[in-house]
Order: structure tokens, then C-alpha cells, then sequence
């Protein structure tokens, strides 16, 4: 199980997560002992905000590609908090339109907007979702330049499906659009996936090191990327998913939170071991309230004993030959996935467009 084909590698397209790892598996360092990769934190009212800039160093650190990663989250998908969601868009429009002027990208440039993802499968279909809301422009430049307004851009967007229902590799209708249409820009929207079941559907990752279509799935195909396409090429994705690995790793560290936590706060340990009933789901589990290495073996015997990459080694080792270790997504996900695209088309609109804002923006939706 020690072996390093046997060892459990965390699936996450999440530069914040993969951040998180290193510094996990060197407790010697913090998030700003990397070398090559520099993280900053902002909160904007009720949105914390991550920057994680990686330089060619930190791409061998922590195996992610060279690039600015911006992460925000945005809890208020997952609590269906309306006026929550608006806010993150706001704060998303505005870290879209700092990135585009990073690179290069003018208030008049042409872009491309690409909805990766099957349609016919729901938490792949984030990008084929925010699409059909997104403000395109560019047949209008075409045909009736003198009826457009100032303070519009022109924009095309496609959804190119996945290789599996066109029999085509993603890219290379990327590729051939990008030829004939020629942007300035291409934006790439996707589904992702995570290590952490509390980052699905509420978090927001955007990035100038360009995206591999289908990696929330675990299906890599050809990246597209500046280096590929010739043009700056910025990346939007929501984590969708997690692996039954991950969330089965999570209810053991739940578990021991919970029973950690009881044990501080009883007086007797017997007490401890008894299901919290109504009282549990109005409690907040924090790192700290983790027991120490003699608790847990106490709580989960040898299984207690394992470290973070031995137990999610030995679930995957158990769940893989039954045919469990499954991609999984919430119940709610249809619903989810809808405030999900939503949120995410209304900041775009809003950073393509100077005539656009978050307030406005659903009366350009199609």
C-alpha cells in the first residue's frame, strides 16, 4: 500500500488545493514556504477571496501549470442565498476584468466564449449552461456594426460537446474555430473537480494557464492554452464533483471531529461515543477539534492510526476492485448547477461588456 503506484493521488483542479498538499505533506512549511508559488488572501464583505500565482518553479512544486489562479467562494449557490450570489458575481466580474487586463486583452477585443462539457450529463454541463445565458454580439458586428451601442464587444460562444457524443477531439473544433473566426481572446468555462466535498458547487477558480476539457472528470484531452491557440486564453470552472475516495476520507475526518470534539466537552469519554442526535447539525467541526493520534486509535483502532495518504490508499485499494470508487455529485445538483451558471454568465456579461452590469445582466440572457 506504500508503494508509490499503489499511493492514492488526489484528484483537484483546484491550484488552492494543490497548494494545500504540499504544504500537508511538508509540516515544515506554510502556503508561503513554496518556492515558485505565491499566495495572497482578500475578503470583500462576505467573499474570501485566494490568489495563487505560479512561476515555472512552483509548477514542478505543486503541478500545476505556470499562471495566475484566482479562487472565490461563493457559498451562496449552496445555501440559495440570492443576494449572496449576486454579490460573488459582482466580485467575479471584477476579478474577470483585472485578469483580462493582465494579459493583454483591450476593452474592444474579440472574444471567444467556449461551454465545455456534455449537456447530457448535468454536473459536466456547466459550460454548455452558462453559454446559453452569455451575451453574444459578434453577428451583430458583422451584419449591423452601425446598431450597435458603445460599450459592447463582439463575442461569439460555442459549446463543441465532448469527444464521446462527436466522435471529435474538443480541441480540434477549438482549434479550427479559433482559425476562421480569429479572437483576440478565447474564455474557456468548465466543470471541475475536488478534494473537498465542502468546495463543491460554491467555489470559483478562474486562470490565465489555459484548461484541459473534461478534467473534472477525470478525462484529460489536449489543453488549450495560449502556448496552443496563439491567443490569450483565460479559464472558468466550478468544482461538480468529488471521487468516493475523497467523501469517505471526509465522513471518517467528520466522524473524528465530532467525536473529538464530544470528548473535550463531556465529562465522561463514554459519553462521548454516543450519537450527538438533534444537537450535531448545529454544531461547527474546525481542524482543531481532530483528536490526537492516541484518540483516534481509540475511536477506529488501526484504521485510526493511518495517515491522510495511508487511509485514502486503503479506501481506494478497498473500493476500487467493487467497482465503487465512483465520481460523485449532490442531489440538488440540478438546481445547483442552474444558480451556478447563472452566477457565472451574469459576471462574464458584466467584464465583456462595459455597457453591462451584474444589476442588468439576466435582461440579456437568452
Amino acid at each position: 500500500m506504500n508503494d508509490e503506484d499503489q499511493r492514492y493521488h488526489v484528484r483537484t483542479d483546484l491550484a488552492v488545493e494543490a497548494k494545500d498538499m504540499v504544504v500537508e505533506k511538508n509540516e515544515n512549511k506554510t502556503k508561503n514556504d513554496i518556492e515558485g508559488v505565491t499566495v495572497q488572501e482578500k475578503q470583500e464583505g462576505d467573499i474570501a477571496i485566494t490568489y495563487v500565482d505560479i512561476d515555472g518553479k512552483g509548477e514542478k512544486q505543486i503541478g500545476k501549470k505556470q499562471g495566475s489562479y484566482i479562487t472565490i467562494y461563493a457559498d451562496g449557490v449552496k445555501n440559495q442565498d440570492t443576494v449572496s450570489q449576486k454579490e460573488a458575481a459582482k466580485v467575479f466580474s471584477k476579478e474577470l476584468k483585472v485578469l483580462m487586463q493582465k494579459n493583454g486583452i483591450s476593452p474592444s477585443g474579440t472574444g471567444l466564449i467556449v461551454g465545455l462539457g456534455n449537456w447530457n450529463v448535468t454536473p459536466d454541463a456547466l459550460g454548455p449552461m452558462a453559454i446559453e445565458k452569455t451575451l453574444v454580439t459578434s453577428h451583430l458586428f458583422a451584419l449591423e456594426h452601425e446598431s450597435v451601442s458603445e460599450g459592447y464587444r463582439s463575442v461569439a460562444a460555442v459549446t463543441p460537446g465532448v469527444m464521446g457524443v462527436t466522435g471529435i477531439e474538443t480541441s480540434n473544433i477549438i482549434f479550427g474555430i479559433t482559425e476562421k473566426f480569429n479572437p483576440d481572446f478565447v474564455i474557456a468555462i468548465d466543470a471541475l473537480a475536488s478534494r473537498s466535498v465542502e468546495r463543491v458547487n460554491e467555489t470559483i477558480q478562474m486562470s490565465d494557464a489555459g484548461i484541459h476539457p473534461g478534467s473534472g472528470v477525470g478525462n484529460k484531452r489536449k489543453e488549450l492554452s495560449k502556448e496552443t491557440l496563439g491567443v490569450p486564453v483565460l479559464a472558468i470552472g466550478c468544482p461538480t464533483v468529488v471521487d468516493a475516495v475523497t467523501i469517505t476520507s471526509d465522513t471518517i475526518d467528520f466522524m473524528l471531529k465530532h467525536l473529538g470534539k464530544e470528548w473535550r466537552e463531556k465529562d465522561s469519554p463514554s459519553k462521548s461515543l454516543t450519537p450527538a442526535g438533534l444537537s450535531f447539525g448545529s454544531k461547527e467541526l474546525k481542524d482543531e477539534d481532530l483528536p490526537n493520534d492516541e484518540q483516534r486509535k481509540t475511536f477506529f483502532g488501526m484504521v485510526g492510526g493511518l495517515s491522510e495518504e495511508e487511509k485514502k490508499s486503503l479506501i481506494k485499494e478497498v473500493l476500487t476492485p467493487l467497482g465503487h470508487n465512483l465520481m460523485v455529485t449532490p442531489k440538488e445538483v440540478d438546481g445547483l448547477m442552474n444558480d451556478m451558471a447563472f452566477l457565472i454568465s451574469t459576471g462574464l456579461n458584466a467584464a465583456l461588456h462595459e455597457r453591462v452590469t451584474v444589476d442588468n445582466a439576466a435582461s440579456y440572457t437568452r
